[in-house]
C-alpha cells in the first residue's frame, strides 16, 4: 500500500464505524497558553474534554499535523539519527466523547491493524497500566480482559504510569492507556530476543505504533496538601539537577501527593496513531524515512546535492534532518507562523537553521537550498493538506530569505570561532604554555570554553553542535559543563521572569453553557459561573466566567473588552477579555464581595465602538491591497485595538508611495459609499466560501458553521468572528501612517481611523500653520524651504573651509613646538578645535609628517575635554609604548575613559579644568 491509500483506509474505516471525518486543525496554536503547537491529535478537541464545549458529534476521526520540538514532548535531537523519531508527523486517531469506551475502542484498533492493513498479529504486543500506588490507582483489568479475548496473554504487558497513564498537564483531564507495539526485526533477531523484552526500550524496530487512552479521571489541586503552592516551594527549593531523572522522579512524587483525582462523569476515548511508523510497518521497511512518505524528498535531495543515500553515515543524516525540517518549516509557516526571533517563531527559525547546518556541513549546500524542497513537499500533500499548494511560492521565499541570513550567520560564527582560538590559544607565551600543560594536562590548553560556546549560540544564532564539529577538527572539546551552566543560568533567569501561577476554577453556578451576546449587546445582566486565582509577578488577578456576557475575547486580531460588573453598588472592573481554549475569560484586579449576586455586565462602549471602526477598516484594507497589489495578497496577522489598526500581509517589494495612496482612495471611498454591513451567522463552511466566496486565512480553524461579514459582495467578503460597524461610513476616515517590513515576503500597514486620525490630521495641519507664519507666509511654501535649505548647505561648506583653515593653523603652530628628547620627538600641547573629527585628522597628518613622533593633544571641543594620543609605529615597537595603556592613564585628569590602538587612542571626559594636567602628565611621562 502506498502512504495515501493507507490514510485513506484509516478514515474510511472509522467513517464506516459511525465517526465524523474532519480535517487537520493549523499547527500554530492560538487562544492556548499552554501550548505554542499542536502536539496531539487531541488538541483541537481539548476544550470538550474540559467540559467548555459540548461536541457536535459524538464520534470523529481525522488526521492531524503535529509538531514536537519544544517542552516535554521534544524530539528534535533525535530527529535524523534514529529511525523513527520527527519533528512534524501526522496523527491518525479516533475519538470518542462519552459514547463507546475501552470495548469498542480496542476491538476496532485490532480489527483495523489485522484485518484491514493484514498486520502479523505473532509481531503485534499491547501494554496496559499496572496501576500506582500514589495515586491509589488500581491496574486496568478492564483493558486487559478485554484484550485477553483477542491476543495471547503472554503479549498483554504491564505498563508503568509513565508509560500507560496520559495526563494533559499538572491538572486536567487523565486516564490509562493501552499502546499497541510492533516488532519488525529480522526473523532470527527474534528468535535470539523475545520482542516483549524491546518495547517501550527504545529499539528502533519494536516500535509503538498506535496508543488508545481512556480519560476517566480529572487530577484537581489538593488544597489541604497545599496545591500548585506546594509543587512550586518544592521546585524553587529543589537543590539538584532540574533536567535529570532524580528530579523528575521527585517532581512526579510531589506532584502526586498534592493533586486529587476525580472520576469524570462521561468517559472519553482518545487514540492517536503514528502515520509515519504505521507506513514502514506496512510498508515492511526498517526505518520511516525508507517509505514513500519520505523518500520523495530523500531522493530529491540527494539528486540536488550530487550524493548517494544509502552511502555515506553523516550525509544520509543529513538528508534525514533536511526531509523532516522541510516538512515543519513548511507546514508551520503555511499555517500562519513564519520564523522569528520569540516564542514560537524562534522554535521555526531553529528547526530552519539545524537543517541549513546540516546541509552546510555534510551535503556541501554553501547557497540557500532548503527552498528548492517546497514545490515536491506542496504536491505531495495537495489533496492531504492543500493549504501548502495554495501558498506554495510565499512559504519558498519566506524560506529562501530565512537561509541567504543564516547562512551569513554561520560565516560569521565560523570566523568568531578562529578568532577566538587565534586569540585565546596562539598568542599564549611559550612558558605561560608549558606551566598550564604541566599542571592541568595538554587537554586544558584545547578545550573550548563554555561560556563561549553559549554565547556563539545565543547571541550569533550559531548552533553548539557546530561549535562541536568546528573544535573537534580540531583536536579540541568544547567544555560541555560550562555551557549546559551557562543555559542554566539564562533559563533560570527567563522562569524568574515569567513566574506565574494558577489556581483550580471554583465552581460557583451549575450552569454550563455560555453565551456571547457581544454582537447585538453591549450590557446584560449575568451570572458568575466559575472563577480562578491568577498569581503573575507577585501580582494577583482573577478570571471570572459568565453565563452570559457582552464582552468580546481577544481574538482575530482584536483586542478584547474592557468595561465592569455592577451589583448592589458595587463595581468590579473588568480589565481584559480573552479566550483560552474557546471560554471567555473575564479578567479582573479584585473578586465581587457577593459572588452570587446578579451581575449587571457592561462593555466600555467608546473603546468597543473606536475598536469596531479600526477593524472593519482592515477588511476594507484588505480587498484594497488586493485590488491594487494582486490576488496573492493574504492577511498574515493583525492588531485591532481603539488606537490604531496594524495589518500584516503576503507581498515581497515595498509599497510606492503612488499605491499607498490608492489604497488610501479606494478604502476612503468605500467609508463614503456608507455600505451597510451584511453579517450571516451560522453559515456552513463550504456555502461561505463555495457560493458567497468567503475569504478563509491559512492557519485559522474554522468550525463547520462560521460567520460571514461582507461590505459588498463585490468588494470584501470575509469569514470573521470580531465586531464590526453597522455601514461604513462610521470610519469616518482612514489614513495610513506607515508601510514597512515585517518579515520575508510580508509588509505591515499601520492606520488610524474615526476621531485618531481627525486628531493627527489636525496636528499636522497645526504644523504647517506654524511653519508658514515663521516663513513669513510664503506662497509657495516647498520653494521656500528648498532655498532654505541649499542656503545651510553653502554656509555649512563655508564653514567647513575655515575649520580646515584653523586646524592648519594649529597644525603649523605645533610644529613649532616640537621637544627632541633621546630620539622621540615630543608634541605635547593644549588645543582648541571644532570638532573630535579635525582632533583626529591633525594626529594623523602629524605622524605622517613627523619621524619618532610621541604625540599628546589636549583638546576643548566645543566645551568639551577630548584627549587623542598617536605614536609612531617604530617606538610602538622598540620602547613597548601603548597608545591605548596612556590615554587611559591620562584619562583621568578629565574624568573620563577612553581607549585604542597601541599606536593611536582618544579619550573623552567631563572636567574641562584637566586639560592642563594632562599635558603636565604626558610631557612627565617621558621625562
Amino acid at each position: 500500500m502506498t502512504s495515501h491509500e493507507i490514510r485513506s483506509q484509516f478514515l474510511d474505516f472509522f467513517k464506516s464505524k459511525g465517526h465524523q471525518i474532519v480535517p487537520s486543525a493549523p499547527l500554530v496554536i492560538k487562544n492556548d497558553p499552554t501550548l505554542m503547537f499542536t502536539n496531539a491529535g487531541m488538541n483541537q478537541f481539548k476544550d470538550y474534554f474540559l467540559g467548555n464545549k459540548i461536541p457536535q458529534f459524538k464520534r470523529i476521526a481525522d488526521t492531524q499535523k503535529c509538531l514536537r520540538v519544544s517542552g516535554k514532548h521534544n524530539d528534535l535531537e533525535e530527529v535524523g539519527h534514529d529511525t523513527y523519531h520527527h519533528t512534524m508527523f501526522e496523527m491518525l486517531g479516533n475519538w470518542s466523547f462519552g459514547d463507546y469506551f475501552k470495548k469498542e475502542a480496542l476491538e476496532w484498533a485490532w480489527e483495523l491493524l489485522t484485518e484491514v492493513y493484514k498486520l502479523p498479529k505473532e509481531r503485534l504486543y499491547v501494554s496496559v497500566f499496572e496501576g500506582d500506588t500514589d495515586d491509589n490507582l488500581p491496574a486496568d483489568d478492564e483493558a486487559r480482559d478485554i484484550w485477553k479475548t483477542m491476543i495471547d496473554e503472554s503479549r498483554i504487558l504491564y505498563g508503568s504510569k509513565k508509560d500507560n497513564f496520559w495526563e494533559m498537564g499538572d491538572t486536567g483531564p487523565c486516564g490509562p492507556c493501552s499502546e499497541i507495539h510492533i516488532d519488525l526485526r529480522p526473523q532470527e533477531e527474534v528468535n535470539r530476543v523475545p520482542g516483549k523484552d524491546l518495547v517501550n526500550n527504545d529499539h528502533p524496530q519494536v516500535v509503538e505504533i498506535w496508543n488508545n487512552v481512556f480519560i476517566q479521571f480529572e487530577r484537581q489541586w489538593n488544597p489541604a496538601k497545599g496545591g500548585a503552592n506546594a509543587l512550586l516551594e518544592f521546585e524553587t527549593k529543589y537543590s539538584g539537577d532540574k533536567t535529570d531523572s532524580a528530579f523528575k522522579k521527585a517532581r512526579a512524587g510531589k506532584h502526586s501527593e498534592v493533586t486529587m483525582l476525580k472520576e469524570l462523569p462521561a468517559k472519553h476515548v482518545d487514540t492517536g496513531m503514528g502515520f509515519e511508523r504505521l507506513c514502514m510497518a506496512i510498508q515492511k521497511k526498517q526505518s520511516n524515512y525508507d517509505t514513500d512518505v519520505f523518500q520523495p524528498l530523500i531522493q530529491f535531495i540527494a539528486t540536488t546535492s550530487g550524493k548517494k543515500y544509502g552511502q555515506e553515515k553523516w550525509a544520509d543524516i543529513a538528508m534525514r534532518v533536511i526531509a523532516d525540517h522541510i516538512r515543519a518549516i513548511s507546514f508551520t509557516i503555511a499555517d500562519g507562523q513564519l520564523p522569528s526571533n520569540n516564542k514560537a517563531g524562534y522554535v521555526i527559525r531553529r528547526i530552519l537553521r539545524r537543517a541549513v547546518r546540516y546541509g552546510y556541513t555534510y551535503l556541501g549546500f554553501k547557497e540557500p537550498f532548503l527552498y528548492r524542497i517546497v514545490p515536491v513537499l506542496a504536491n505531495q500533500f495537495a489533496n492531504v493538506f492543500p493549504e501548502l499548494k495554495a501558498q506554495e511560492d510565499f512559504v519558498a521565499k519566506v524560506i529562501r530569505e530565512e537561509e541567504s541570513t543564516f547562512l551569513r550567520t554561520l560565516g560569521t560564527g565560523i570566523q568568531k570561532f578562529e578568532d577566538y582560538i587565534e586569540n585565546e590559544f596562539t598568542n599564549l607565551d611559550d612558558s605561560v604554555a608549558s606551566v598550564i600543560e604541566s599542571e592541568f594536562g595538554e587537554a586544558t590548553l584545547k578545550t573550548i570554553n563554555g561560556e563561549f560556546a553559549f554565547q556563539l549560540y545565543d547571541t550569533f544564532g550559531f548552533p553548539k553542535d557546530l561549535t562541536d564539529l568546528l573544535a573537534r577538527e580540531k583536536g579540541w572539546l568544547v567544555d560541555d559543563e560550562g555551557f549546559v551552566k551557562a543555559m542554566q543560568v539564562q533559563k533560570e533567569r527567563s522562569r524568574a521572569a515569567a513566574s506565574s501561577e494558577t489556581g483550580d476554577w471554583i465552581t460557583v453556578s451549575d450552569e454550563e453553557d455560555v453565551q456571547f451576546l457581544g454582537y447585538d449587546e453591549l450590557e446584560t445582566y449575568s451570572h458568575i459561573i466559575k472563577y480562578r486565582e491568577i498569581k503573575n509577578k507577585n501580582k494577583t488577578q482573577y478570571q471570572i466566567v459568565l453565563d452570559k456576557t457582552p464582552f468580546y475575547a481577544e481574538s482575530g486580531g482584536q483586542v478584547g473588552d474592557t468595561g465592569y460588573l455592577e451589583a448592589n453598588s458595587e463595581k468590579v472592573y473588568i480589565t481584559d477579555t480573552k479566550k483560552e481554549n474557546d471560554l471567555i475569560i473575564h479578567f479582573t484586579d479584585k473578586l465581587p464581595s457577593n459572588l452570587e449576586a446578579d451581575f449587571h455586565a457592561v462593555v466600555n462602549a467608546s473603546k468597543r465602538s473606536l475598536t469596531q471602526n479600526n477593524h472593519s477598516a482592515t477588511h476594507l484594507l484588505h480587498a484594497a491591497l488586493k485590488q491594487v497589489l494582486g490576488n496573492h495578497v493574504n492577511q498574515k496577522g493583525s492588531l485591532v485595538n481603539d488606537n490604531v489598526l496594524r495589518f500584516d500581509f503576503s507581498h515581497f517589494t515595498k509599497m510606492t508611495d503612488e499605491e499607498i495612496a490608492r489604497v488610501e482612495k479606494i478604502v476612503n471611498q468605500k467609508i463614503r459609499e456608507n455600505i451597510v454591513l451584511d453579517e450571516k451567522r451560522n453559515v456552513p463552511i463550504a456555502k461561505a466560501t463555495a457560493e458567497l466566496g468567503a475569504t478563509a486565512l491559512f492557519g485559522e480553524k474554522y468550525g463547520d458553521f462560521v460567520r460571514v461579514i461582507t461590505f459588498d459582495p463585490k468588494y470584501s467578503v470575509e469569514l470573521c468572528g470580531g465586531t464590526h460597524v453597522k455601514a461604513t461610513g462610521q470610519i469616518g476616515y482612514f489614513k495610513i501612517v506607515s508601510e514597512s517590513a515585517v518579515a520575508a515576503g510580508v509588509r505591515r500597514i499601520e492606520a488610524i481611523t474615526a476621531e485618531k486620525a481627525e486628531t493627527v490630521i489636525n496636528e499636522q495641519l497645526a504644523v504647517l500653520s506654524e511653519l508658514k507664519e515663521l516663513l513669513k507666509n510664503p506662497k509657495d511654501l516647498v520653494k521656500s524651504v528648498e532655498s532654505l535649505l541649499e542656503e545651510k548647505n553653502q554656509l555649512s561648506k563655508q564653514i567647513e573651509a575655515f575649520q580646515l583653515q584653523e586646524a592648519q593653523a594649529i597644525k603649523a603652530d605645533l610644529l613649532n613646538k616640537v621637544i627632541k628628547n633621546n630620539g622621540v620627538t615630543v608634541i605635547a600641547e593644549k588645543v582648541s578645535l571644532p570638532t573630535t573629527e579635525s582632533l583626529k585628522k591633525i594626529a594623523y597628518e602629524l605622524n605622517a609628517k613627523v619621524d619618532n613622533l610621541f604625540l599628546v593633544l589636549a583638546a576643548n571641543v566645543e566645551g568639551k575635554p577630548q584627549i587623542a594620543v598617536m605614536i609612531s609605529d617604530n617606538l610602538v615597537q622598540e620602547k613597548k609604548l601603548n597608545a591605548g595603556a596612556i590615554v587611559k592613564e591620562l584619562a583621568k585628569e578629565i574624568k573620563g575613559g577612553g581607549g585604542g590602538q597601541p599606536f593611536f587612542a582618544t579619550a573623552g571626559g567631563t572636567d574641562i579644568n584637566g586639560l592642563d594636567r594632562v599635558v603636565e602628565k604626558a610631557r612627565a611621562l617621558l621625562g
